[in-house]
């Protein structure tokens, strides 16, 4: 009976909300707000990513957008019940728009809006060919000169980017790239991903040899194709690898390997990008609507330079550019960085008899790979939440439907109580010397990813050797790199054989500024972080992750990235982005934010 009230409640709710949008009445749509309130939208209403706090803000929005819009249909989204739980009530909803279909979440708080996600599904008109839609593949019946599905696939990867140019070019073709070209596939959008490395998947293959993902495989799968359930909770590097290289394959994605771009530049008057790119020995030039700058978040690696580098005897290079272990056994090394690389690298190299010395240069978050699967992660990315009825697509919008305004206030408990539970864990790294943090306000792990994207540890094994001296610390930054090893500031000079800086990655409008001009890339400004004043996320707020899978100051240039997760669940969105531009269907720009700061 509860729940029939509960579902009644919210129809009644969502037809008034409904209502109140459909007349243009947006003092009467905010009275359906409470005063503490949060409006996320996915594209369907800002063709944007984009957080409106607050009565004001929304009514803003409105005012800019509703026009336009045209939304209808609010409903309980088909098979769903809504649900009350401590005073606040949930439901999944569906809605139209003018040109698309709508899904999302709602919560509400004394019969009013607290939270609202909105997020673009599908575009009227331009659905992928899915389900009952889904092609025939086979031709029925008989005809002269027909083309057969290889023939035709053949003809597209000679012609596409030759005789005809693609709407969107790709510069990039690991995850996020992979992930978007398959999106863009289904949606009838031509594509090239270009992708220096001789295979698909090598940007994971070519890391250090110990390299694994630190996520679960449930938070990991690509659009598409989950998967399967027999593959290991922690995918080792060369195996993501080719599944990668499998995924291109059979999602049919254009993929030109050995393939470097040499320059791009936008012409304002024709809307038009020239990328000359170098493919394999051959300079072609392609004229896309729009450029994708795919190089993720990990491609431009930060390489300091310390006074005295080029008198070091040894073997020293970033950690991205890390071999291995295999050379240094029986050496010293000494690894500057504190984070997850820095403590991969560490664990292999003492796995394979290296005497080897971590410099903390500040501290570092560690969280148990056990105890964040377990705490953080379980109700929505794991085995059990699976079997409770949770899909993927689900979790990233449950995931996605908390606004980042007030995300640490749901980490901060989870955060302690991982604490908690590991006590005796981190009393061990503290004695060892190791600075710990859990972030600027105790958030932890994933608003430190979101914030900056660095200064933390996933643990799998390299915190027990720091606690147990086979991993040697160190603490301060470096004054000068001598012939045979590394001074600190403090005077300490560590003896070395090879040193590994793991130091991190640069903001990826550095990207732009390679290939497009140092003028564009402070045009769009820095890539990633939310505003929050925080350590290495500068202010003011912005409120979304800073020009990451939307548009930017600069037209027809897009950047996605992040992890796997991310790039499976961001890349639906920009996909319905782009496909909406190559139709000609309105996209009227809400709220993309003033540069701020430039990298």
């Amino acid at each position: 009976m509860l729940d029939t009230t509960v579902q009644d409640d919210v129809t009644a709710f969502l037809q008034s909300f409904g209502t109140a949008l459909e007349q243009g009445d947006i003092d009467a749509v905010t009275a359906h707000f409470q005063d503490d309130c949060y409006w996320r939208d996915l594209v369907s209403f800002t063709w944007n990513i984009h957080t409106s706090e607050g009565k004001g803000e929304i009514a803003d929005m409105l005012r800019a957008q509703l026009g336009a819009v045209k939304p209808t249909g609010w409903t309980i989204a088909e098979g769903e019940t809504a649900t009350e739980d401590g005073g606040v009530t949930t439901a999944w909803i569906e809605f139209e728009t003018a040109v698309a279909r709508g899904y999302g979440l709602i919560r509400l708080k004394d019969g009013k809006i607290w939270t609202l996600l909105t997020s673009m599904v599908e575009l009227k008109g331009h659905e992928e060919p899915a389900g009952f839609a889904r092609p025939l593949g086979a031709k029925h019946g008989a005809g002269k000169n027909r083309t057969t599905w290889l023939e035709e696939r053949e003809a597209e990867a000679r012609e596409l980017g030759y005789s005809r140019q693609p709407y969107v070019l790709i510069i990039g073709g690991g995850q996020g790239g992979i992930a978007l070209g398959a999106r863009l596939r289904q949606l009838g959008v031509p594509t090239i991903i270009v992708e220096k490395n001789d295979r698909p998947g090598d940007s994971w293959r070519k890391r250090y040899k110990s390299l694994c993902l630190h996520d679960p495989v449930w938070y990991d799968h690509l659009p598409y194709i989950k998967f399967p359930e027999n593959w290991p909770v922690f995918s080792p590097k060369d195996k993501i690898g080719d599944w990668l290289e499998m995924y291109t394959k059979v999602m049919e994605l254009n993929y030109w390997t050995r393939t470097t771009c040499k320059s791009a530049t936008y012409d304002e008057t024709s809307k038009e990008w020239t990328v000359v790119v170098d493919r394999d020995g051959e300079e072609v030039t392609l004229r896309p609507r729009q450029l994708v700058l795919a190089t993720g978040m990990s491609g431009k690696a930060n390489m300091p330079t310390f006074p005295g580098m080029e008198r070091f005897k040894g073997d020293q290079h970033h950690s991205s550019r890390h071999p291995g272990p295999d050379a240094y056994r029986g050496k010293k090394a000494v690894v500057i960085g504190s984070n997850n690389s820095a403590h991969d690298i560490c664990a292999a190299l003492w796995e394979n008899d290296v005497d080897v010395t971590m410099v903390q240069r500040s501290s570092t978050h560690i969280v148990r790979s056990d105890t964040l699967m377990d705490i953080g992660l379980g109700g929505l990315y794991s085995e059990q939440a699976v079997r409770n009825g949770m899909t993927t697509e689900k979790a990233d919008l449950i995931f996605a439907s908390l606004p980042y305004r007030i995300l640490h206030e749901f980490q901060i408990p989870l955060y302690d109580k991982m604490r908690e539970v590991d006590a005796e864990f981190y009393a061990g790294l503290e004695k060892a010397g190791f600075w710990l943090d859990w972030g600027a306000d105790g958030s932890g792990l994933f608003m430190k990813y979101l914030r900056r994207g660095s200064g933390y540890y996933i643990d799998i094994g390299a915190s027990q050797l720091i606690i147990d001296g086979e991993i040697k610390l160190a603490h301060g930054n470096v004054r000068e790199i001598v012939e045979d090893g590394v001074v600190l500031e403090d005077g300490t000079k560590l003896e070395a054989d090879v040193i590994i800086y793991a130091t991190g990655y640069g903001s990826m409008n550095g990207w732009a500024a390679d290939l497009i001009g140092q003028d564009v890339a402070d045009k769009v400004g820095k890539c990633w972080g939310l505003g929050s004043d925080t350590p290495k996320d500068p202010g003011p707020w912005v409120g979304e992750q800073r020009n990451m899978w939307k548009p930017t100051q600069q037209e027809a240039l897009w950047f996605p990235g992040g992890n796997l997760h991310q790039s499976r669940h961001y890349s639906q969105f920009l996909s319905l982005q782009l496909k909406a531009r190559m139709e000609g269907i309105e996209t009227p720009v809400y709220g993309v934010p003033d540069t701020y700061h430039l990298g």
